[in-house]
């Protein structure tokens, strides 16, 4: 096997290869906006593994989010280190790709294989139901504060909010704003910082269209493996990206956990950020690329009045969400609903918490 890791910074991404006796052999730096040269750069290393008989296997940890879709939608064998078997951080990335692929030469049974069925937290997915459980009743508090949108459904206007995560992420984000010009329907974006510091473009044409721009983090990470200061500046930092295309006051300051990750400390540092967390009601699944007719037909049957429809923009290939959207627009005006932002939608007094 060969061994590389994938790790990210506060300006782009840093790759790095072992040699046989697993010191870093090279290390390639990717400035912010670049995913494509990283894949394109990983396949390589892939080919050269291959032509020696040899699988390469790649690395990234729970912080990183924003590359295994589209790594294992190439081809590539993507693995996850947790942070228990990993030296501390640094004060703002990931640890170092270097140490990344050394976790895996050490131990290639301790790293967790990722599939894009089961997307970059395959294998905690208990232990992630077990800390959302654990956060409810701080929850269902900021529900009834006004600072978690969740409870929509039941709205008496037949209204619903279109959001897209993980962008943004040429060319999906401006196909995907095409169709919206072209429905004029307004959208919600969660915007990955990491992603928004390279593609100006896109979120200036966002804003000009009157879609409303908000934060989903730096990294698209797992956010109870974070620390506070972790956390606090992955919001800071992604709200400095988004406001150079929406100015200094660009509303409500609304945030996306990634995953709906939480947890009581989670939910206490995100409401110390002034942030009002927007969560979800329809979920298709689209990044698992189940097929557009799949994305379509799962949206219409589960559209409520006051629903957040959760696709994506970013992440990997989007081909099947910008081929479901004309569907699932044309569906829900059939049906009779029209479309808002999210900070535009109808509250629903609180009642309990909804269903995930």
């Amino acid at each position: 096997m060969r061994f590389t890791g994938v790790a990210w910074t506060g300006t782009g991404f840093e790759v790095a290869l072992l040699d046989a006796a697993g010191r870093p052999a090279a290390e390639t730096r990717f400035a912010a906006g670049r995913v494509g040269a990283v894949t394109a750069h990983l396949l390589e290393l892939q080919r050269a593994a291959a032509a020696a008989g040899e699988e390469l296997v790649t690395v990234i940890d729970s912080t990183n989010g924003m590359l295994d879709g589209g790594l294992m939608a190439a081809g590539l064998a993507v693995y996850r280190a947790d942070p228990w078997m990993l030296p501390p951080r640094p004060a703002f990335g990931s640890v170092p790709a270097a140490e990344l692929a050394r976790t895996a030469f050490r131990d290639p049974a301790a790293v967790v294989r990722l599939s894009i069925d089961t997307g970059t937290l395959g294998g905690r997915a208990e232990e992630m139901i077990a800390s959302f459980k654990s956060g409810a009743a701080e929850l269902e508090a900021m529900l009834h504060s006004g600072r978690c949108l969740w409870n929509n459904l039941g709205a008496d206007k037949p209204v619903v909010a279109l959001t897209f995560d993980d962008g943004p992420n040429p060319p999906y984000t401006n196909r995907i704003l095409d169709v919206l010009d072209r429905y004029a329907v307004p959208a919600t974006f969660f915007c990955v910082g990491l992603h928004a510091l390279a593609h100006r473009a896109e979120l200036d044409r966002m804003a000009t269209a009157g879609h409303q721009l908000a934060n989903h983090t730096w990294s698209h990470p797992y956010l109870p493996d974070l620390s506070r200061t972790e956390l606090l500046d992955q919001l800071g930092r992604t709200d400095e990206a988004i406001s150079l295309a929406v100015g200094d006051d660009p509303g409500p300051r609304m945030f996306r956990p990634p995953y709906g990750s939480q947890s009581p400390d989670v939910l206490r540092w995100i409401g110390e950020s002034g942030a009002t967390i927007a969560l979800w009601n329809v979920e298709p699944s689209d990044w698992s690329m189940p097929g557009p007719d799949a994305i379509t037909r799962t949206v219409l049957e589960h559209a409520r009045p006051g629903a957040m429809i959760l696709l994506h923009d970013g992440g990997g290939d989007r081909s099947q969400t910008v081929a479901a959207l004309p569907g699932i627009i044309e569906g829900l005006v059939e049906r009779g609903y029209g479309f808002a932002r999210v900070d535009e939608l109808p509250v629903v007094p609180v009642d309990g918490l909804p269903a995930y």
